[in-house]
């Protein structure tokens, strides 16, 4: 057997072993109910918001519009804006007793990421049981809430992680943002993974968390993560070693965003915490960055190129690449695929080479001291596995 053919075998079999995984994730992952009764308990959400005066006023109109949460108080810190964030939510709230705008001018200290930093603020005011964190460019649906809490609460969690979908739409935007949910969605039993205590296995996305009080605090809250790149991932982990149970669901209907407004903005945001990726190690990353190549560039190399079986295997192992990242899709939005989707998934192996571009870039940064992220340094510790299944910010 030639070097071709058994790279092509190699390949394909790695693709469709993670188009079989997506199949299995869209069988049994959950999303969140549309049938909730509400929540009696009361319950805190947490808006951390840096240069955000464009998009908070439309979630603090999502927040205000909560069904089924008769006790909700909701805080929003301005951490150190520059563009009227403050005003722009103090306007948006109007005279809800509800809501509580904080204001903070001070920088992260030395050690602390942002987000952490503001989180552990927010956290220090709320003094209920439920705990819910939710960035500021996230739409919800007046449902949202009161089903967070009500999955955290079902399953006896200490975290529950709901993954909004996540709209697109530049073209850089439409070809990267779905490996988010696809790298999970292919390498990962979801329904497992949920049962189990291993750090290993958890899977979080901090853009849309409901949190047990007690359980975020016994576990140090985001404090213990206070200088991770990734602080949503290690925060699940967090909890998983102090003993409580995390999950993941997707949101369905009940939140959606949009990361990134256009290609420089997500290279950016990719840049700032992709260096961690792989327990922060050039060799695993450039390891697994060998397998990425080899399941998703080597496959329609041979169908393009490679003659009689080499050609159908890399055929077959392209279309499992396209299929998973397809229903990865689908997992996530809770539709079929639409045309936009297709032509994304076709050109998986040129999101596969810009996210490894991304991932070299960031090293690079990092090494150099030049990350950023809205005009502050960024500091920041790798996780401690050899993956990366979050959409951090």
């Amino acid at each position: 057997m030639g070097v071709a053919r058994r790279l092509s075998w190699a390949g394909t079999g790695l693709a469709v072993l993670g188009a079989v995984t997506a199949a299995y994730n869209l069988v049994t992952v959950r999303a969140l109910s549309r049938g909730v009764t509400g929540v009696l308990e009361p319950v805190t959400v947490c808006v951390p918001a840096r240069d955000e005066a464009d998009r908070l006023p439309a979630l603090i109109a999502d927040l205000r519009a909560q069904t089924g949460v008769p006790r909700l108080r909701v805080l929003i810190l301005d951490d150190d804006s520059t563009d009227g964030t403050y005003e722009a939510a103090t306007a948006a709230v109007d005279d809800d007793l509800r809501f509580t705008v904080l204001r903070t001018s001070t920088t992260p200290d030395p050690g602390w990421t942002g987000k952490a930093a503001a989180c552990v603020r927010l956290a220090a005011h709320a003094d209920t049981p439920a705990l819910v964190f939710v960035d500021a460019d996230v739409r919800l649906a007046p449902h949202a809430i009161a089903a967070a809490v009500t999955e955290l609460r079902r399953r006896g969690a200490g975290l529950v992680s709901v993954w909004p979908v996540q709209d697109a739409g530049s073209p850089a935007e439409r070809l990267m943002q779905p490996l988010l949910a696809w790298s999970w969605a292919s390498t990962l039993p979801i329904g497992p993974a949920n049962r189990s205590l291993r750090p290993s296995t958890a899977v979080a996305c901090g853009q849309f968390l409901a949190v047990d009080a007690q359980a975020y605090r016994a576990a140090g809250g985001h404090t213990a993560v206070a200088a991770s790149a990734t602080e949503d991932l290690d925060l699940a982990r967090a909890l998983r070693r102090a003993g409580h149970h995390t999950a993941l669901v997707t949101a369905g209907s009940a939140a959606r965003t949009r990361m990134y407004t256009d290609a420089t903005q997500l290279a950016d945001g990719y840049t700032r915490w992709l260096w961690s990726a792989y327990g922060g190690r050039l060799d695993t990353g450039a390891a697994l960055g060998t397998v990425v190549a080899l399941t998703y560039w080597v496959p329609p190399l041979a169908a393009l190129f490679g003659r009689g079986s080499t050609r159908r295997l890399g055929l077959l192992g392209y279309a499992a690449a396209v299929t998973s990242r397809l229903t990865a899709r689908t997992i996530e939005t809770h539709r079929a695929p639409t045309t936009s989707d297709l032509a994304s998934a076709l050109a998986h192996p040129l999101a596969t080479a810009h996210y490894l571009a991304l991932w070299a870039r960031s090293h690079h940064r990092h090494r150099t001291g030049r990350l950023r992220w809205k005009q502050r340094p960024l500091v920041g510790t790798p996780s401690d596995h050899d993956t990366s299944r979050t959409a951090t910010r």
